[in-house]
């Protein structure tokens, strides 16, 4: 009995689902980079990058001035990333990140789930299948690397 045209006994079909799900394992890892505690804060204006912004970053482990195109050291996600920008002739605008540190497991992120099954005995239909789910990112990259705040010329 065969398993799978591309599968000749049923430890082949093991090893190849054992390599594929390796794969898998292994693209998810490379998916995003790690957070290093900076944030880029870049401000925009109908599409066109705009400079000399004045911006208040906030977490819940302070604030921090950058003028635009600039960065703040924010460190270790701590609640909810605020950024405030001004500049004369343009509205004052606002961006908010919101944390999911600390809303529990299922807040970690885009999940993928894995399954693997077999069956043996015809129209029996008998058969056994594993099932799990494994973040792809978590609270220690929970803030972006760069925030682009978009500003509306005043009227």
């Amino acid at each position: 009995m065969r398993l799978n045209p591309g599968c000749l006994t049923w430890l082949t079909c093991l090893k190849w689902w054992s390599v594929m799900l390796s794969v898998l394992l292994a693209s998810g890892c490379a998916t995003k980079p790690p957070f290093d505690g900076r944030v880029e804060i870049l401000t925009t204006s109908r599409e066109q990058t705009l400079t000399g912004a004045d911006c208040v970053v906030t977490t819940d482990a302070g604030s921090w001035t950058v003028q635009t195109p600039g960065h703040a050291t924010v460190g270790d996600p701590s609640g909810d990333l605020r950024v405030v920008c001004n500049k004369a002739g343009y509205r004052t605008s606002e961006v908010i990140h919101r944390s999911r540190a600390g809303r529990g497991l299922n807040a970690s992120g885009t999940r993928v789930g894995v399954g693997v099954g077999g069956g043996l005995g015809g129209y029996s239909g008998v058969g056994v299948s594993l099932g799990f789910g494994f973040p792809l990112t978590g609270a220690a990259s929970d803030y972006p690397s760069q925030v682009t705040v978009d500003m509306a010329p005043q009227q």
